[in-house]
C-alpha cells in the first residue's frame, strides 16, 4: 500500500511536470502561432518574491496538480477513471483555481476578465495537458511493470 502510493506521487508529480512541458506549454505555443491567443510559453522571467524563472514556478505547480490527479482520478466512477477523467480534472480543476484563486492573487482580475478568446482555449490547453499527463502516466506504469490504467 505504502509503495503503491509512494509510486502514484512520484509519477503523478513526474507526469504533471513533463505533460506541462511537452502538451501544456505546446498547446499554448501553438495558438500562439495560430494567432489565437498572445502567450508566453517556457518563459525565463523571473517570478516575485523569489526570482524563479516561470518556467520553473510552472514546473513546480503542475507537478502538484499531478499528484493531485494521480491520486484522484483513478477513484473516480466508470469512465472518468481514465483518459477522460484526467482530461476533464486538468481542464476544469486547476483552471478553476487559476480563475477564482491565483489570478485575483497576483492582483489580477478573477478569470482574467473572463475575456474570449482565452477562457474559451485556456481549459482546452490544460485538457490537452491532462492528456499528456495520462499519456505519460501509462508510459511510467508500463516502465515499472505497474498494469496501466485505462
Amino acid at each position: 500500500m505504502a509503495n503503491t502510493t509512494v509510486r502514484t506521487v512520484v509519477f503523478g508529480a513526474i507526469a504533471g511536470a513533463i505533460a506541462f512541458l511537452v502538451f501544456h506549454q505546446g498547446g499554448f505555443w501553438a495558438l500562439t502561432q495560430a494567432g489565437l491567443l498572445k502567450a508566453s510559453t517556457w518563459s525565463m522571467v523571473a517570478t516575485k518574491p523569489f526570482g524563479v524563472p516561470v518556467v520553473i514556478s510552472y514546473i513546480f505547480w503542475t507537478a502538484l496538480w499531478g499528484i493531485a490527479a494521480a491520486l484522484v482520478v483513478p477513484r473516480l466512477p466508470g469512465a472518468l477513471n481514465g483518459v477522460l477523467g484526467w482530461i476533464l480534472f486538468a481542464a476544469i480543476v486547476p483552471t478553476l483555481a487559476n480563475w477564482f484563486v491565483a489570478l485575483p492573487l497576483k492582483g489580477a482580475p478573477v478569470g482574467g476578465g473572463f475575456a474570449m478568446p482565452g477562457v474559451v482555449l485556456a481549459p482546452l490547453v490544460y485538457g490537452f495537458w491532462g492528456l499528456g499527463m495520462w499519456l505519460v502516466m501509462q508510459l511510467l506504469q508500463q516502465m515499472s511493470g505497474q498494469r496501466a490504467a485505462t
